[in-house]
């Protein structure tokens, strides 16, 4: 089933190019229901926890986590949305250098703790923004270049605390249908990417076909969401 999608590929300057023209129909500009629904797991009665947002485009839920007491770091190619994120919720924001990453700018909130980097994802490390507590990836591993899962798959890793707990949602669809993104990823590919290392347990499953969807020529879509956790050492 990975077959008809294994060779898709996205430049950057696709991305880039979608922020710029406003085709951005992936962004939602509310919280999304299922982070709402399972952060109480994701959070294990902790505060203050360190959040990280792959791809975080302009991310409501950035907001949302952060109003509660929370920090959060993002990454995102695109400068525009970055600027739109702060713009839109009224925040204040500086603007700075990231030397370890030629080209790359930091902005930051002066009334929030939020980080977001504006840069390649796979130019992000531990060594520049630490590890996390947790990490919310909504549109991140579907968006990514298919053949790029793995490295994917060993950066988020490299970037989990011992006791993160991260939040993974996925699509369900017949890749013959739509070439993507975003793109399918079948459960078992979950398993491949971060079994080995982690836990994974799958947490809400729900229907998630709408009009646009069935535009694309989808006759169903599935939206899961999985729980990774770094197995006990």
């Amino acid at each position: 089933m990975l077959a008809p999608q294994a060779n898709r590929t996205m430049a950057l300057g696709k991305w880039e190019e979608y922020w710029q023209e406003n085709m951005i129909g992936f962004h939602q500009p509310v919280v999304h229901k299922m982070l709402e629904s399972n952060i109480d797991k994701v959070f294990a009665g902790r505060t203050g926890v360190r959040f990280f947002f792959p791809l975080c485009g302009k991310a409501v839920d950035m907001k949302w986590l952060a109003d509660q007491g929370h920090s959060v770091v993002g990454v995102e190619i695109s400068e525009m949305a970055v600027k739109q994120f702060f713009e839109e919720n009224n925040m204040t924001y500086s603007e700075e250098p990231v030397p370890a990453i030629p080209g790359a700018k930091v902005f930051k909130s002066s009334e929030k703790n939020i980080s977001l980097y504006q840069c390649d994802l796979y130019n992000f490390s531990s060594s520049i923004g630490g590890q996390f507590g947790a990490i919310w990836d909504r549109g991140s591993l579907v968006a990514i270049n298919p053949k790029d899962r793995e490295k994917y798959a060993a950066l988020i890793i490299s970037l989990m605390a011992k006791d993160c707990r991260y939040l993974l949602d996925t699509l369900l669809y017949n890749p013959e249908l739509y070439p993507g993104p975003p793109f399918f990823v079948p459960d078992e590919q979950v398993q491949s990417l971060f079994g080995k290392s982690c836990d994974i347990e799958l947490l809400q499953s729900v229907d998630a076909l709408t009009d646009r969807h069935r535009g694309w020529g989808l006759d169903f879509l599935t939206e899961n969401v999985h729980l990774i956790t770094p197995k006990s050492v």
